[in-house]
């Protein structure tokens, strides 16, 4: 298996790296902007089983460079992980369309963008997978992370399009939306540190198990932890219930980037 994840160099992105090496003996593709990561995560992945590339995903060159090392080394790519992103917080009448703008910069134009260049790829090599990793803000939003939101709305309707034009190719395309997950940039511990919250924080290893439930031939979409499909199923239930619970104070989905990295 020839694998690709973004945002590589910490947290979920990390993890993801490692559980396709060690379940499938995967050669993985690790992209992100700190080299130096990178080169420390490639002696836990094997000896000639991995190919760096470091890359900011919001560079013009960046998906047809990818592409062109991935193509010309292996020839093949069995799995995409988009995983890279990043969050800034702010109210809208704060942080203005700026703010918007360089969330869907690189949580949502960037994933599609390195998608494009290896579309060719993954269909020559079918059956071949897609993970896009958003986020369960993806489905409930809160006041404050209005900008990260809308780029993991964004990520996840264009998923579920692109695997009804992809699955005739024999490409599966699942979708992984995170709750809290304890990663490097965000330790999360005031949660964990109460034990009537800590049920609600995942770890980075949990969600690499659901990338890999969603890969090929896979499941199309999954949430981590399990429990939280119930706020998205309440966003459409019951909508008047989640805007009041979701205000300050109430009971929200997460607001801040859950795992992986844009650096």
């Amino acid at each position: 298996m020839i694998a690709l994840v973004t945002g590589a160099s910490s947290g979920i992105g990390e993890a993801t790296a490692l559980r396709l090496r060690r379940e499938f003996g995967a050669h993985v593709v690790v992209v992100a902007r700190r080299e130096d990561r990178l080169q420390a995560l490639a002696p836990r992945l094997g000896t000639g089983a991995t190919t760096i590339v470091a890359a900011d995903l919001t560079d013009e060159d960046a998906p047809q460079r990818i592409a062109r090392r991935v193509a010309d080394e292996h020839g093949r790519l069995d799995l995409l992980v988009n995983n890279a992103g990043a969050a800034w917080r702010g109210t809208f009448a704060e942080t203005g369309w700026e703010n918007v703008r360089r969330h869907m910069e690189l949580n949502f134009d960037a994933q599609v963008r390195l998608t494009e260049a290896l579309l060719a790829l993954l269909r020559a090599s079918a059956p071949s997978a897609i993970v896009n990793v958003a986020s369960t803000a993806g489905r409930v939003s809160r006041g404050s992370s209005g900008a990260y939101s809308a780029s993991k709305f964004a990520l996840a309707g264009w998923s579920d399009a692109l695997h009804l034009e992809e699955a005739p190719n024999g490409v599966h395309v699942g979708l992984v939306l995170p709750g809290y997950v304890a990663t490097e940039g965000f330790p999360q511990r005031e949660l964990v540190d109460r034990r009537l919250t800590r049920w609600i924080v995942s770890t980075p290893d949990k969600v690499a198990a659901a990338i890999v439930d969603a890969g090929p031939g896979g499941r199309a979409e999954r949430y981590v932890p399990r429990p939280y499909w119930l706020a998205a199923a309440a966003r459409i239930l019951a909508p008047g219930l989640v805007r009041r619970a979701t205000r300050p104070g109430g009971l929200s989905a997460p607001a801040t980037r859950p795992g992986g990295d844009g650096a």
